[in-house]
Parts: structure tokens; sequence; C-alpha cells
């Protein structure tokens, strides 16, 4: 695999390193964008464990870096975060034919698409499961333990990236997360293009359904606005809720009460899930 990255941008940040690089994705046959936070500690002979933070619709890997505020207690846990782009880019890459923004470029679904002509470029899934982590770890002081989170579309990419590979994170939360995306307008949207008109393929990408057939137990932390535009009719929390009752899966469903979609709900409370990762990666998967 070519792991050769171009570094576009660095700042420094509560004494470590904010940097953006583009690479060439073998996976989704194009360039690539992709930011790391890397606490002060980091270095060579002391590599630190992976939060990967999957972005909502419309969102780059800028949105979270910008506007969380993760990076201060981040550097005072030794943990780096590393923030994909939501979905191939590129002119030769095909977006939405109507030019919708819950769509095509910016809204990938971190699932890998089947239909043409989308499944060429759009295999998002393979990409934040598999490559960037292959990348990020022969390129940068960390190790292989990871933990995955996310917000709105990525929230529902971080739940299924962990529910369909048992051992490979450490833990797992989202805020605000497309919990149900085979019965909301969005994830049918997504999914009947991507996926095509067969439901049942649908089923091994909605967080729900695979709930039923897991086997690790990788508890879910799941932060929830209550005064939040989508909550109905896009992201169900109550049916994951309802699904992981049903199945005996661990589940921590918060309902903050007021709060919104924006990343000022982030913001309040991403202190918490900070933490609930570095436990995880510091001293052992939260299932054991």
């Amino acid at each position: 695999m070519n792991t050769v990255v171009h570094e576009i941008a660095a700042n420094k940040c509560f004494g470590g390193r904010h940097r953006r690089f583009r690479h060439r994705s073998r996976v989704l046959a194009c360039d690539m964008t992709f930011a790391v936070f890397l606490p002060p500690l980091a270095g060579p002979e002391r590599p630190v464990p992976v939060l990967y933070w999957l972005s909502g619709l419309t969102c780059t890997d800028e949105n979270f870096m910008q506007k969380a505020g993760a990076q201060r207690l981040a550097a005072e846990l030794g943990l780096a975060i590393v923030a994909p782009d939501t979905s191939p880019r590129g002119d030769d890459i095909p977006g939405d034919p109507e030019g919708n923004w819950d769509f095509g470029k910016g809204a990938g679904f971190y699932v890998n698409a089947t239909e043409d002509p989308w499944a060429r470029h759009y295999r998002m899934y393979d990409y934040v499961v598999s490559e960037l982590p292959a990348v990020i770890e022969a390129n940068f002081p960390v190790t292989e333990r990871r933990s995955v989170s996310g917000h709105s579309m990525g929230g529902h990419g971080a739940l299924v990236c962990a529910l369909r590979n048992p051992g490979r994170y450490c833990s797992v939360s989202a805020f605000s997360p497309i919990a149900n995306p085979m019965d909301c307008p969005w994830g049918e949207k997504a999914f009947s293009r991507y996926l095509g008109a067969d439901r049942t393929a649908w089923r091994s990408w909605d967080s729900c359904a695979l709930l039923g057939q897991v086997q690790e137990r990788l508890p879910l932390l799941i932060e929830q606005g209550g005064a939040d535009s989508f909550l109905e009719t896009q992201l169900k929390p109550q049916a994951l809720l309802e699904a992981a009752r049903a199945a005996s899966h661990p589940i921590d469903l918060r309902i903050r009460e007021g709060y919104d979609h924006s990343y000022f709900f982030i913001a309040s409370f991403i202190d918490d899930h900070l933490r609930h990762h570095a436990r995880a990666l510091s001293h052992g998967r939260l299932d054991a």
C-alpha cells in the first residue's frame, strides 16, 4: 500500500500539533484529506492510542477539529485524534445528480457502495476501517489501540464500524447518530442508491439490525440533544435503545434537554466521550 502523505497545514495546539494531510486512496480511487491531532507526549518512544472521529453530512475533517474543542483534554489524556473526510472528493467523483446536500460528496454514509456509478469511489467503510488506520499507523507515533466516535451520519458510521468489527475497537460512542437508517429519509435515499433496491442488503449497514447478531458486547455511549430538529424523523435513538435492550447489549443513551444538532452540543459534552475512550484505550476494552 502507498502510505505517502503530504502535509498541507500544521498548527500548534495545547502543546501538541494539529496537522492536515493529503494522500492518494487506493480504496476510493481519489485523493483524500485527513486531520491528525497528536498530543505533546506523542513520539517515536511514546506512541499513543487513537480516537477516530467520523463527521456528518456536508462536513469535512475540519468541522470537528475546529469546532468541538477536543484538543485540550486530548492533550492531557495523551490521546491522538484522527478525522477523515466524509466522502470521496474530486471533479471526476459522481455526486447527487439533483445537486442536493444529503447524498454524494459530503454524504458517503460510511458504506461500501455496490451500485454504479457509486461503487468505484464510495467505499468509505473500507477506507475508515482499514486503509486510513494503516496509513496512520505507518506514518505517525501511534499504537494499534483504536476507538471510534462520530456525529449524525458519522455516528451511524462509528456504530456500524464497531459492530461489524469485533475486537478492532476498544470503545465506541456517538453524538446524535442516524440510528436506524433503513427507516429514515436520509438513510433510505443513500442506501437505495449506494446499495440498490434490495432492503435485505441494507441490514448489514444498520445499527439496529446489527445489534441482533453481534457477539461482542462493546457498550454504546450515545449522546442526543432533546431539542434536535432531526430527532424523530431522521435519528430515532429510541429504535436503537429498543434494539439494544432486545439483544441485551449495553447502552447508555443520554438525552440532553434543550440541546440541538450543532457543534455547540458536541462541544458541551465531548469531554465525557474523550474520557470514556481514554479509559478503554489505557486500561483495556470496556466489555472486558
